[in-house]
């Protein structure tokens, strides 16, 4: 039986990452190391910026009754 589900590791040692490719070869599955990162990094930074005025409650809140307002709809 072939599945077409994917699966994404994010080992955070080497210890880890060594286990997994173990287990994977032990098993006979098949796999490859991506060594590109996820996700765009001005992406991962405008992120984290939001996330940090989100903290420093620099965020604007919009009751449901006047979200077609807010958004101009």
């Amino acid at each position: 039986m072939k599945t077409q589900d994917i699966f994404i590791a994010h080992p955070k040692t080497v210890e880890e990452e060594n286990a997994l490719k173990a287990f994977l070869q032990a098993l006979k599955i098949k796999f490859e190391v991506s060594k590109i990162d996820s996700y765009n990094p001005e992406f991962v930074k405008k992120v984290l910026e939001s996330r940090k005025q989100a903290k420093e409650g620099k965020v604007t809140r919009v009751e449901k009754e006047n979200l077609k307002e807010f958004l101009g709809l």
